[in-house]
């Protein structure tokens, strides 16, 4: 899955979208365009028939009302959105986005018949001071396990550290399938082991070429959530093809 953020203009997502869909050969490998909300008409279009699915990076937890610049996510689900992300690290910090309010918007995304990526991930300080898996442990916990086990077969996770986001350092082979280990136990533990090995988790963070074949080989990694390396076609293609 390609997370664009805040960026390419309108016109050049489109440019990206064709350039993916041009080299990318690998139909194994599930591939997810999530562009700014203003891309979302223009890129679905391109992708149409293509295999690639489109995803939206927020949603409001309203279908409509008095929520000035705010997108539900009914009116993602029209345009043709199949994914939508919540809870990434960025939305925490930049707009104190809470447990409780993810809760809302996952419950909204399901609502809609659309798939949450949720995203989960500690800070260095966390990490530093031993909190890292009780971290994860809370925000998973207290947005999704309020929801059945049913509704997991729409639940995607991304543990996305935010240590490794943007900085070019990326988690190990060994601490990310660490960490999706204790997400699928987390799973286990609360639902099923049913639930725990059916449930997507992706890895994110400075995932690049280089280092996507030895991350995507661990046990429990299952596919990347992926930043700036998505916003170049030849490394989001090869990204999306070191993954067997």
């Amino acid at each position: 899955a390609g997370n664009w953020k805040m960026n390419t203009t309108p016109q050049e997502g489109v440019l990206l979208a064709k350039q993916i869909i041009d080299s990318f050969n690998d139909k194994s490998c599930e591939l997810i365009l999530i562009p700014p909300f203003t891309h979302l008409s223009t890129v679905g279009k391109e992708i149409v028939g293509t295999g690639i699915k489109l995803g939206a990076q927020n949603c409001h937890y309203e279908d409509s009302g008095a929520y000035t610049g705010e997108v539900s996510a009914a009116m993602l689900k029209d345009v043709g959105v199949e994914y939508v992300v919540i809870g990434h690290s960025e939305r925490r910090q930049y707009f104190n986005e809470s447990h409780e309010l993810l809760a809302r918007k996952t419950d909204a995304v399901l609502n809609s018949g659309m798939v949450v990526i949720f995203c989960c991930g500690e800070t260095l300080e966390d990490r530093t001071s031993g909190e890292h898996f009780d971290v994860i442990w809370r925000q998973i916990s207290d947005s999704l396990f309020h929801l059945n086990q049913e509704d997991f077969k729409n639940i995607v996770i991304a543990y996305e550290p935010v240590w490794a986001i943007g900085t070019g350092v990326t988690a190990t082979d060994d601490q990310a399938q660490e960490m999706h280990e204790h997400i699928r136990k987390l799973l286990s533990d609360r639902y099923s082991n049913e639930v725990a090995e059916e449930v997507s988790i992706l890895y994110g963070g400075s995932v690049k070429p280089e280092n996507a074949e030895g991350l995507f080989g661990q046990e429990d990694i299952d596919g990347g959530l992926i930043g700036g390396a998505s916003l170049k076609a030849d490394s989001f293609v090869a990204i999306g093809e070191s993954f067997k």
